[in-house]
Formats: C-alpha cells, sequence, structure tokens
C-alpha cells in the first residue's frame, strides 16, 4: 500500500504523512472497547483493518487538497490552512454518517464490538486528523506559517462584514 500511495502521489513524504494518521484510531478503539467492556475479538479486527482505510481516505483527501493548492499557485502556508478548512465538512460529514451507520450493529452479538471498534476509533482519530494532518504535511515539507492576522480562510475574509 505504501508503494501505491508513493506511485500515487509521486513522492514520499506525503504518502508518510498520510500513514502517520492511522495509529491515531488505536486510542479511540480503545476507549470505545473499553467504556462499552467489548472484547477485540475477530471481528474488532476486522473493524480496525477497514478504520484504517476510512482514516487514509481521510487524509489523502486533505493532502490531495493541500496539493492542488500548492500547484495552483497559492502560498504554501495558505494552502495548508484553506484545505484544512475546505475539507473539514466533508471529511466530518464522512466519519458522521460512517458511525452512524454502525449504531444498529452495536446490538447483534457477533458485529458488536466491530461497530465499536469503527465508531470509536473514527470518532477519535477523525478529530485528529484535521488536526494532525496539516501540521504534519507543515513539518514535513517545511512549510514556515506567517503571523496569525494573515491565515484568515479565503471564505471567512470575504464573507466579513466591512468596517
Amino acid at each position: 500500500m505504501l508503494t501505491i500511495f508513493v506511485l500515487l502521489f509521486g513522492k514520499v513524504r506525503q504518502p508518510l504523512v498520510i500513514w502517520l494518521d492511522v495509529p491515531k484510531a488505536v486510542c479511540g478503539v480503545v476507549a470505545g472497547l473499553l467504556l462499552t467492556g467489548l472484547p477485540f475479538s475477530f471481528t474488532a479486527l476486522l473493524g480496525l483493518l477497514s478504520l484504517s482505510g476510512m482514516l487514509m481516505k481521510n487524509a489523502i483527501a486533505l493532502v490531495d487538497e493541500i496539493d492542488a493548492q500548492i500547484a495552483d499557485a497559492v502560498p504554501p502556508e495558505r494552502a495548508v490552512v484553506d484545505a484544512s478548512v475546505s475539507r473539514l465538512r466533508p471529511v466530518f460529514l464522512a466519519a458522521i454518517t460512517t458511525i452512524l451507520g454502525m449504531l444498529p450493529l452495536l446490538g447483534d452479538a457477533f458485529f458488536a464490538s466491530m461497530a465499536v471498534t469503527i465508531m470509536g476509533g473514527l470518532a477519535f482519530a477523525t478529530v485528529l486528523t484535521l488536526i494532525a494532518v496539516p501540521v504534519f504535511y507543515a513539518l514535513f515539507l517545511w512549510i514556515r506559517l506567517k503571523k496569525k492576522s494573515s491565515m484568515i480562510p479565503v471564505f471567512a475574509a470575504s464573507n466579513s462584514i466591512p468596517r
């Protein structure tokens, strides 16, 4: 999979940013399983594997948007902020719909641990994805952020009330 990501992006740093996103889900998985008292069963392992795919999809969407904005001659520090803001809603809504889609499986004896694994891991890791992926991207690609006032997202600046 790492080779496919390197071929997809044509670079090594972006796939590294994406792969660093996956281990964060383990904290949410552990918390979810401990809160419900369910074991880490075979179906939970399957849930963890599918969860890693969901997180990679979210990270790919974010990294690809940053790369696209940089390719459109947006300054890199601005591209990181604007791409993070523009991908916030799609990533969050995809996570929420998946979490809500797992609710019916909570009552099933066989699939309950898989549902909790996906729900807990996705809820925890989505929030961290929206924070950590832009930070890792900026760190690994040596992007220095400028003053805070210049980093207001474009749509927020355009919708502001004139003074």
